[in-house]
């Protein structure tokens, strides 16, 4: 069985194009529909966030299982092969688990060391587990991703001072209106995001928070929570008359701030500075409104750059947190090489045994009346030289087991010696014991 991933973040493609995959309510129904009716797969997990979409699987044939990713990928995006391949990055084995590790543990994120990460792939993993798409090895490799990003924030500072896209949209705010304090928010959305942004805000003393949401009941209650108004959703230009800062985190799969329902409120504001922080994906502002006299509209690839100090203050953390996962990543080769070798070796012990039994029936056959001193000769002097055969090659899988190129000489094995069928009865009776012993 074999680990793979097909994704993409912030690190290789525009929000233009992350957008595109944001799996969303009903879309994410489908890609689990679709991914599960996929005969070359044995089990996928998406994350989905703001910055990344990422679909780990695991399948017996890695270049079949990887043309089932990006034909599903193909379907669901509209996007040409040659397209994906320009923006997806696609790891195999080893680099799959790798990255995993480290996306858990917040070295991959913008803002490295941000919080969230964890909780996102948490989330992830338990909506696969719910859908039943997931598998035997992919619960295995999640449980201990999340292990794993646990103890980054426990054993280093990685996270000691807490940094998130949130902060970043203060920080950016606070570079371009200097104090924000006696500031007025408008935070549109009241998820998550929304909250955690504006609990920040309001440490930072902004004078007035204004909630817009499509529930209004939520936009009420988040509200109220900051001693904030509420604003029903068809009212939101309106507000942009006297907002300074307007923080965005829907998800609404098109703009919701666009030129033909805010261009005239915002030229009202005679070129007052108003700072639009879009960190929703798909993009709730229309990027063309920054084409209006003192409209600042960023969007959440914009904040790549905001937070570059905070790593060099992490540097030591981040090393140490490299440290973790590799050590943690040599422990989960060690079982997962099991689950590659050990049924090659099983299957390949299994041929020779009986390859030696059928020859030395026949030899037997053909020799006639022996005594039992001489067919014990025969018998020992086979088993002896199968063993011999096969004692060079076993031990050397077993030492690549745990080598990144473990699954490539398990898989050489298998079709130098035509045991995909036996070692496919040995890998699911390996898989059964593995998920008994979790």
């Amino acid at each position: 069985m074999y680990i793979l991933l097909a994704g993409l973040s912030h690190r290789t493609a525009p929000v233009e194009v992350r957008e595109r995959f944001a799996f969303c309510g009903i879309d994410l129904d489908r890609a689990y529909d679709r991914l599960k009716k996929e005969a070359s797969l044995e089990g996928a997990v998406i994350i989905n966030t703001c910055n990344r979409t990422e679909v780990y699987a695991t399948a017996r044939d890695i270049e079949q299982g990887m043309e089932a990713l990006f034909a599903f990928l193909q379907e669901f995006s509209g996007m040409d092969k040659a397209e994906l391949q320009e923006y997806f990055y696609h790891p195999t084995c080893y680099d799959a688990i790798m990255h995993l590790f480290r996306v858990t543990s917040g070295l991959d994120s913008m803002i490295v060391g941000e919080a969230q990460i964890i909780g996102q792939v948490k989330d992830a993993y338990q909506r696969a587990m719910e859908d039943q798409a997931s598998d035997s090895v992919l619960n295995t490799l999640f449980q201990r991703a999340i292990h794993i990003g646990k103890k980054v924030r426990t054993d280093t500072n990685l996270d000691r001072h807490p940094v998130s896209v949130s902060n970043a949209a203060i920080e950016l705010a606070r570079q371009v209106l200097g104090d924000l304090g006696n500031k007025s928010v408008l935070v549109v959305g009241a998820g998550e995001m929304s909250e955690m942004t504006t609990r920040y805000l309001v440490t930072q003393g902004v004078s007035s928070v204004i909630v817009s949401n499509r529930s209004y009941d939520r936009a009420l209650e988040m509200a109220e929570q900051f001693g904030g108004r509420a604003v029903r959703f068809d009212r939101l230009p309106d507000e942009l008359l006297n907002a300074d800062i307007v923080i965005s985190c829907t998800a609404a799969s098109h703009y919701v701030m666009r030129c033909d329902n805010c261009r005239e409120v915002l030229a009202a504001r005679r070129g007052k500075r108003i700072i639009m922080v879009d960190i929703a994906v798909p993009r709730d502002i229309d990027p063309e409104l920054q084409s209006i006299d003192g409209v600042y509209v960023y969007d959440i690839d914009d904040l790549q750059d905001v937070m570059e100090n905070f790593l060099l203050e992490r540097q030591k953390s981040i090393q140490e947190a490299e440290k973790i996962i590799a050590d943690e990543l040599v422990k989960f080769n060690e079982w997962l090489g099991s689950l590659y070798v050990v049924p090659v070796i099983t299957a390949l012990k299994t041929r020779a045994e009986i390859i030696k039994q059928n020859e030395l029936r026949r030899a037997l056959n053909r020799l006639g009346k022996i005594s039992d001193r001489e067919k014990n000769i025969l018998s020992t002097m086979a088993h002896a030289i199968v063993n011999q055969i096969l004692h060079d090659p076993i031990v050397n899988l077993k030492e690549m087991a745990v080598s990144q190129q473990g699954h490539l000489y398990a898989e050489v094995v298998k079709k130098l010696f035509d045991l995909s069928s036996e070692a496919r009865e040995y890998e699911d009776d390996a898989q059964v014991e593995s998920g008994n012993q979790g």
